[in-house]
């Protein structure tokens, strides 16, 4: 069992910019896509950003590219979600989440929140204008 702890939320003002952290334990780091997903009150869960395995591919909802970068760091077995130009409607709590790449279905399936086995407890990023 893979356990996530996110890290790096904050309040910021509309314009700056946080890093969010995401930290693996349990397993080979490399072997899975990971996924940033979103939720503010009263909304459903959204795709954010992704990575997959050793190849780095990344992945981006259209609100957030251009603005949102996500990289990892396998020996530290960490993936960041690095946020520029943050937007009041960027307010939500961050969650990242795990799958294993051998079980990878494209894109189109690894926006779905449903897709991924662990989850991390979230980490509240809060935007004013």
């Amino acid at each position: 069992q893979v356990q996530l702890v996110e890290s790096g939320g904050g309040s910021v003002q509309a314009g700056g910019s946080l890093r969010l952290a995401c930290t693996a334990s349990g397993h080979m780091f490399s072997n899975f896509v990971m996924g940033w997903f979103r939720q503010a009150p009263g909304k459903e869960r959204d795709f954010v950003a992704g990575v997959v395995g050793t190849r780095g591919d990344t992945y981006y909802s259209d609100p957030v590219r251009g603005r949102f970068f996500v990289s990892r760091d396998n020996a530290l077995s960490t993936v960041f979600l690095q946020m520029y130009s943050l937007k009041p409607e960027d307010t939500a709590v961050y969650y990242c989440a795990v799958r294993d790449v051998r079980r990878w279905g494209g894109w189109d399936d690894a926006i779905r929140w449903t897709s991924y086995d662990s989850w991390g407890p979230g980490t509240q990023v809060t935007v004013s204008s």
